[in-house]
């Protein structure tokens, strides 16, 4: 299976700065995911850094009633992942240790995406985005 006939789309969703919406996030993707015929591969890469994405975020945003916010695209043989929060720091790739709980996040997102970055948003906050290939085959599926 390829994956060059996919159409251009995208969504994006609201989601509470609560400790259960990065689950959430990765439902939404999964179903969204599905839904354009991507692939195993970009859905389980897309999957696993939409959490990762959401976690920060939700530990990120500050003051009450904070929303995240989750945005998947899909075009020109590319899938975009975006969660913005209203948290001013910036995510980093780090080197954990074999006994830090934490950290390991950033180095999942910077292995499984083409690329990733950060920019402000509007106001108060920044948008942490992945982009992911998603032309060829995929490689999770039998030929």
């Amino acid at each position: 299976m390829t994956e060059m006939s996919l159409r251009a789309a995208q969504v994006s969703h609201l989601f509470p700065r609560h400790r259960r919406s990065p689950g959430q996030a990765r439902q939404a993707f999964r179903g969204w995911a599905a839904g354009q015929g991507l692939g195993a591969a970009a859905v389980e890469a897309g999957e696993l850094v939409v959490g990762e994405l959401a976690a920060n975020a939700v530990l990120a945003a500050t003051g009450p009633g904070r929303r995240i916010e989750v945005r998947f695209a899909l075009g020109d043989g590319t899938l975009r992942v975006e969660v913005s929060d209203a948290g001013d720091g910036a995510p980093a790739v780090r080197a954990p240790g074999s006994l830090d709980e934490h950290g390991r996040g950033m180095v999942l997102v910077d292995a499984l995406a083409e690329d990733w970055g950060v920019r402000a948003r509007h106001g108060v906050g920044k948008t942490v985005w992945a982009v992911f290939e998603v032309v060829g085959p995929d490689p999770l599926t039998p030929c």
